[in-house]
């Protein structure tokens, strides 16, 4: 009978985030599938409010490692809690959330159990028995199902791929069995100063958005007139943005340009990119506007549920079945009036 340990660490306030919501989520429909052993493991400043938010999900055992020397994302002591919560549980499948954090970490406490690992996880499944994951490769263009028979084998679920536990809302209370976890000096030679974000307005990648959208380099291009007006549609996407509450994302060819000396939007970098070569966000919509919706951009799009684009071409690549709807239009005469009625 398999052991499986639902590891996550708790958010600044003790509480757990979506992405390890989702991977609780998949634990628990694991553990009925395998009927096996569902095991609670957190660490963070503090456990007790995760602990009680979870406490109907099925576990058997709920264990933490909590304490300010755990508050700080550092490799040495997440890694030094993750290891010492594995071993307590004597785990022989571990899920956790592929957050930044735990990604850093996961590969590293593995090797040291002498287990296996698998990251971007995309779905978890045990079909007569025995668990099979899939997960994507080159660039999201090969899905593969895999199976190991090494333990423990440690599985990072990518946000947005699983369901999240939806049983938070109802009361419980539990008491986690707290592993002590000696902290030394050498394990605080990382000091984490603190963290700079921007403001919220100024914020263009915004994963929990319900909405995409998506620039192209048509954007900075001669508009009708012979001209470019790069300052324009800088204006008019950044209005968008602070009224839409949408995500940002771009094409290669974009994001691209301002290694090329050409005229390009200030606020795009190569984090905003969609494709093959940038990332694959899992919105419930998405609007593109000023690309040709190429393969190797909408390659990109696999996760997005409704798709629409605005294109002056009626034959790009939007239109070949890779959209839901094409608008054949001026995508600054068009966006000014969403504008415009966003802001009615």
């Amino acid at each position: 009978m398999d052991t499986i340990l639902f590891l996550a660490q708790t958010e600044e306030d003790g509480t757990l985030g979506k992405p390890a919501l989702e991977a609780l989520g998949g634990a628990v429909e694991l553990n009925q599938a395998l009927s096996g052993t569902l095991v609670a493991a957190l660490y963070g400043v503090k456990a007790q409010p995760a602990a009680d938010a979870i406490a109907n999900c099925g576990a058997s055992r709920f264990l933490a490692v909590a304490g300010e020397d755990f508050a700080p994302a550092r490799y040495a002591t997440d890694a030094a809690a993750c290891e010492a919560l594995i071993r307590a549980a004597q785990a022989t499948i571990v899920i956790t959330a592929a957050t930044s954090r735990s990604s850093r970490v996961m590969a590293g406490v593995t090797h040291r159990l002498g287990g296996c690992v698998d990251t971007h996880v995309t779905g978890i499944a045990a079909d007569s028995g025995s668990l099979t994951l899939t997960r994507w490769f080159y660039r999201q263009r090969i899905e593969a199902s895999l199976t190991r028979t090494q333990r423990p084998w440690v599985l990072l679920l990518d946000p947005g791929a699983h369901a999240a536990w939806q049983g938070q809302g109802a009361s419980g209370s539990v008491t986690p069995e707290l592993i002590t976890v000696p902290v030394n000096e050498s394990l605080r030679r990382t000091t984490v100063r603190g963290t700079i974000t921007p403001p919220a307005d100024q914020q263009t990648i915004r994963p929990d958005a319900n909405l995409l959208f998506v620039a192209g380099a048509g954007w900075t291009k001669k508009q009708k007139d012979g001209q470019t007006h790069v300052p324009e549609a800088e204006t008019i996407i950044v209005d968008f943005l602070k009224k839409s509450k949408a995500s940002l994302g771009s094409s290669k060819s974009l994001v691209e340009m301002s290694g090329e000396n050409q005229s390009a939007l200030r606020f795009m970098s190569h984090l905003n990119q969609v494709g093959q070569t940038g990332a694959t966000p899992r919105h419930p919509k998405g609007l593109s506007a000023c690309c040709h919706g190429e393969e190797p951009h909408t390659v990109g799009w696999r996760f997005i549920g409704e798709r629409r684009a605005i294109n002056l071409d009626p034959n790009c690549g939007w239109a070949r079945g890779k959209a839901d709807v094409l608008y054949v239009a001026d995508a600054f005469e068009v966006m000014s009036k969403v504008n415009a009625l966003l802001g009615s």
